[in-house]
């Protein structure tokens, strides 16, 4: 097997037995319901986690999108409260101030040569600050535009119920892998995760790129926070802390390296799909307190952090070997 595969098949294995351990404990756990419920309990971390597997591949980081996704939630919040406009003029305005959040900061990590931590590290405090400037209270959104929103699903056999986001997250995680492995833009997202001086000898635009990138993380952030919108009908300002970390575990359990250059959005979904399920797991036992959630999620990080740094040393030392014949 093709070792850029490794991971991926990896996190799939991973999956597949802990589901069948699960269902073999609790057969109720390959109910439609608890599947739909799956989704529908992870959509807003998953469409985040998205953007961030576009961010993580190119080689960089992005800590701003739980505080942009507060902020959004927010905005939301307090402009219906306050006007007579429409939600879905709202959503379109969350998403423009998001994106082009993300995009200045792609602009000033590329132009000022900045690390991609720093840069977002000060976005991370800047949404959030601003996310309290515009109301520290957790305000209730009751415009019935959301109660047709929730109202909004598909019954599939069995009972369950895949929601308006549920299915939304699902669609995202299409279009990501689309444009990951379909497009011009997913393969210069790769070559710059390959490298920079590398990308631009493959004639790879840098700089449009990389506000791409970040400019997509922002919008995905945004509608991660629409959705978070949807699924706790409020906005506050300190929701989402800490949801950039999980979105990074999510997607270095997908099997993407840290490094940049290599992965894949569907391993994102299945990291995704692996967290909710131990979260699902915890709640179906009832014993178990949710902070063994984090500790089984950091114990999979280590696997996978081990797995990364042993296949990058199997590379390595496989194009190190024709060298050393060809020197002979």
């Amino acid at each position: 097997m093709n070792s850029r595969y490794l991971p991926l098949a990896a996190t799939t294995a991973i999956f597949v037995i802990a589901y069948a351990l699960c269902y073999a404990q609790f057969p109720a756990m390959l109910s439609t319901r608890v599947i739909g419920n799956l989704l529908t309990d992870n959509a807003f971390l998953g469409i985040a986690a998205v953007g961030m597997t576009f961010v993580i591949l190119s080689g960089g980081i992005d800590l701003s999108i739980g505080s942009v996704i507060a902020f959004t939630t927010v905005f939301i919040a307090v402009v219906l409260a306050n006007s007579s406009m429409h939600p879905l003029t709202v959503f379109a305005l969350a998403l423009v101030i998001t994106t082009l959040f993300g995009a200045t900061m792609g602009a000033i990590i590329h132009y000022l040569e900045m690390p991609p931590f720093i840069v977002t590290l000060a976005g991370m405090f800047l949404a959030r600050g601003m996310a309290f400037v515009l109301s520290t209270d957790s305000i209730p959104i009751a415009h019935e535009f959301y109660g047709v929103l929730q109202s909004l699903y598909w019954r599939m056999p069995g009972g369950g119920r895949l929601t308006l986001i549920g299915g939304l997250m699902l669609l995202v995680f299409i279009a990501g892998m689309v444009l990951a492995h379909r497009t011009r833009f997913g393969a210069n997202v790769y070559a710059l995760g390959g490298g920079i001086a590398t990308a631009r000898l493959m004639g790879v635009s840098v700089g449009n790129t990389t506000i791409a990138i970040y400019a997509l993380s922002g919008l995905l952030a945004g509608l991660s926070g629409i959705v978070f919108s949807l699924y706790t009908t409020a906005g506050y300002s300190l929701a989402a802390v800490g949801v950039e970390l999980d979105a990074i575990a999510a997607v270095v359990i997908g099997g993407t390296l840290l490094t940049g250059g290599s992965g894949f959005v569907a391993g994102t979904l299945l990291g995704i799909l692996i967290m909710g399920l131990i979260q699902t797991y915890i709640i179906f036992d009832g014993t178990l307190s949710s902070w063994w959630t984090k500790i089984v999620i950091g114990v999979l990080l280590f696997v996978f952090i081990f797995l990364q740094k042993g296949i990058l040393w199997a590379t390595a030392r496989k194009a190190a070997v024709p060298e050393n014949a060809h020197g002979r």
